[in-house]
């Protein structure tokens, strides 16, 4: 019995060896040329379990992955990622594919290639370049640019369109600046080609930043790519119409609550979300309009639906429908963007984005959240009761805030351009880069220029948003070119009258004169400071140089032969107070069109319609001398210089264009008029017999180069309280206005 219980241990334990050695638990020694054929056989032919044995691959830095060696270990994506001719810099960003020191030394400058012989340039890439060359950031010296930009047409790269440019990659080779693409800048509105449409330019852009139009997520690179809007050859190089949004109704009544009306792909891509419309169309608010009829061969591909989807798209009108729709369906077509985004912006129907993997225009710097509603393609029987769920309220920010972003950022060609490079400079000087406040709120990046000051506080714009006011101190600059002759030249009168002020802080006198300085005790004696500055070019576009000695947020700007009392300034001061961000004071004109002679006019007659305050007598932020000076461009402020003329009308165009509102005028002074019309000094401009036409050809000249009229009419006037009222004058704070 004992002995058959150790026979059965004994097999036992020789079957668990067998198998232990079956499975290669145990292993018995052999030579090493049979291990080494073992091994091979093993590796091949057992797959099912891991082996951790082999050492960890070393750390191969990004700008090394296109070796061989690594190239072994890669997926067939990465592979294909890595080998792409349009995204071999994938991986770039502005610390590895950007030379910050080219921008050192002169700031953020743009060089344009120049035009290369039998070179045809499309007319949108013509604005494109116009616009750059156009703007305060061009230089014609490549040895000043941080930035290049070819004068080679990239916006169509497909191979089918006329526009598409053969041969482009030996050409920018060829470029003695080109260094592999790195500090440049490429536009591009159309990728690939039938029938995949893949986002492939057909050349290799080296370390190049892309300004693309339907780009994806997947091959947008943060921080280094910029998602431009796809925009039509017809939209204007400069202003643009502003919004359609006319009226701020609570609630937004339109006729349809969401619209549709585009092409219908029956095969390849961008064509499921089209195809699928037709299940939420209800032909009474929810119109979605779909046409197959296009392209040479559509009845050949044509289906069922084709004919009845036809006759129902003839039966509506495209801009009837745009304007009268609280929300446009916006799906993606061939490409991932479309045309009709920026037709909804403009027409303050909220976009409802339905592109999966667009990354929308400008989306570095625009929250998008608060303009459009951003759905899912695969989601698409859920978008009717989606928007129908918005609150009014909410509707009529999404609307306001569409018509912000179309005039700030979309409008023109150049406001298109110059928001992308913006955003590059802001990359470039991180130091003054612009907040998520100054791009998504009026009056935009554009107009905000970080460089004045990287706080809030500092601009007329945000006073409301951070809940202060400005300082209740101002400067007096009074632009003096005559010489002092006698105690009694209105430039006296003007200056103790302005020193009064319980609000003055300081007075500047800008000394444009020819003749030298008067001595200091020929100026009266005041209880606040006077700085006497002489001006160094002595030119009229002076006056408006952002002076260190302003120290104040507010500046009373006075001609020398304005005539003022305490009480007015007192007054306007309190109105300007409310309304920081414009120009506020009492000389008033506006501007008309004249149909015999095809322009603008200017006139000075005496109506309650205006839409200028001139300079001569008026309040405004020393934000605008910045303005004025940095962004303005030469050309216009020469010809201010060259006239003597105009520069009070340049002011005010340039804050209309920032605010889209007029000035404010504040109680009606005629003894103003009178007294202006009397001057008969050689240095008053009234006296001028070409003032008037000088005036007609610079508003001309102003409204070309904004692009549209900027000014807005207007018939408010702020008076006191209890102006002209049958009471007490001694109930009147401001009584000795009526005295005048």
């Amino acid at each position: 019995m004992q002995a058959k219980k150790r026979y059965l241990i004994l097999f036992s334990a020789c079957a668990c060896v067998v198998l232990l050695f079956y499975f290669g638990v145990v292993q018995l020694p052999v030579s090493r040329r049979n291990q080494n054929r073992r091994d091979d056989r093993s590796r091949s032919a057992s797959p099912h379990w891991p082996h951790f044995s082999d050492p960890l691959q070393p750390f191969i830095p990004w700008d090394q992955l296109e070796t061989e060696d690594y190239n072994v270990h890669m997926s067939p994506r990465q592979k294909r990622d890595v080998n792409s001719g349009v995204y071999r810099g994938k991986r770039c960003r502005m610390d590895s594919c950007f030379d910050f020191s080219l921008c050192k030394k002169n700031g953020f400058k743009v060089y344009v290639y120049p035009q290369q012989k039998g070179e045809k340039i499309s007319e949108s890439y013509q604005n494109i370049l116009s616009s750059i060359e156009g703007s305060r950031f061009y230089t014609s010296d490549p040895g000043q640019a941080c930035l290049f930009v070819l004068n080679l047409d990239t916006l169509d790269r497909d191979q089918l369109s006329p526009q598409y440019v053969h041969n482009l990659k030996s050409k920018i080779q060829n470029l003695h600046t080109w260094n592999n693409g790195r500090n440049h800048l490429i536009f591009n509105l159309y990728s690939g080609t039938w029938p995949d449409y893949t986002e492939d330019l057909g050349f290799d852009i080296g370390e190049a930043m892309l300004a693309k139009a339907s780009i994806s997520t997947e091959n947008f690179r943060p921080k280094f790519d910029v998602s431009i809007p796809l925009f039509s050859k017809d939209h204007p190089r400069t202003g643009g119409d502003r919004g359609y949004l006319k009226y701020n109704n609570i609630p937004p009544f339109r006729k349809y609550v969401l619209v549709f009306k585009g092409k219908r792909y029956l095969t390849g891509i961008g064509s499921d979300a089209r195809n699928a419309l037709y299940h939420i169309h209800n032909s009474e608010d929810v119109v979605l309009l779909t046409t197959c009829k296009h392209g040479k061969d559509w009845q050949k591909h044509k289906d069922a639906r084709c004919d009845k989807d036809n006759a129902e798209y003839e039966r509506y009108d495209y801009k009837e429908m745009l304007h009268n729709s609280t929300f446009c369906l916006v799906p993606r077509g061939r490409r991932l963007g479309s045309f009709r985004f920026l037709e909804a912006l403009q027409a303050a129907c909220v976009p409802v984005v339905l592109s999966n993997g667009w990354e929308l225009p400008f989306s570095e710097v625009i929250d998008w959240n608060t303009a459009t509603v951003i759905g899912d393609e695969r989601l698409l029987l859920q978008i009717p009761s989606t928007v129908r769920s918005i609150h009014q309220d909410k509707i009529l920010s999404l609307r306001q805030q569409t018509q912000f972003l179309w005039e700030a950022y979309f409008s023109s060609v150049e406001k298109i351009v110059l928001t992308t490079l913006e955003i590059v400079q802001d990359r470039v000087l991180q130091h003054a880069a612009r907040s998520a406040l100054m791009w998504n709120s009026l009056p935009g990046g554009l107009f905000t220029l970080p460089h004045y000051s990287s706080s809030l506080a500092d601009f007329p714009f945000f006073y409301s948003s951070l809940g202060i006011k400005p300082v209740p101190k101002f400067t007096a600059v009074i632009h003096a070119v005559t010489p002092l002759v006698s105690q009694s030249q209105p430039i006296l009168k003007l200056l103790v009258a302005v020193a009064k002020s319980q609000h003055c802080a300081q007075i500047i006198v800008l000394w444009n004169c020819d003749k030298p300085l008067p001595a200091k005790h020929r100026w009266p004696a005041t209880g606040v400071p006077v700085i006497v500055i002489e001006g160094e070019s002595k030119v009229m576009s002076s006056r408006f140089l952002p002076y260190d000695s302003i120290v104040t947020d507010a500046v009373l700007s006075l001609d020398e032969d304005t005539v003022l009392s305490t009480t007015e300034v007192d007054f306007a001061f309190t109105v300007w107070q409310s309304f920081p961000e414009r120009i506020v004071g009492y000389p008033a004109r506006s501007h008309f069109w004249d149909q015999n002679k095809d322009r603008w006019g200017y006139t000075s007659k005496w109506t309650n319609d205006y839409s200028m305050v001139l300079t001569g007598a008026a309040f405004y932020h020393r934000y605008y001398n910045y303005l004025y000076t940095s962004y303005l461009p030469t050309s216009l402020k020469s010809m201010v210089d060259q006239l003597s003329n105009c520069e009070d009308i340049l002011m005010n165009f340039l804050v209309s264009a920032v605010t889209r509102m007029p000035p404010i005028k504040v109680t009606q002074k005629k003894q103003y008029k009178e007294t202006m019309m009397g001057q008969t000094s050689r240095g008053s401009r009234w006296a001028d017999p070409d003032h008037f036409a000088q005036r007609q050809t610079c508003m001309n000249k102003f409204a070309s180069w904004f692009g549209s009229m900027p000014l807005v009419h207007s018939q408010m006037r702020l008076d006191p309280v209890l102006f002209k009222d049958q009471v007490s004058i001694l109930r009147k704070k401001y009584r000795d206005i009526e005295r005048l």
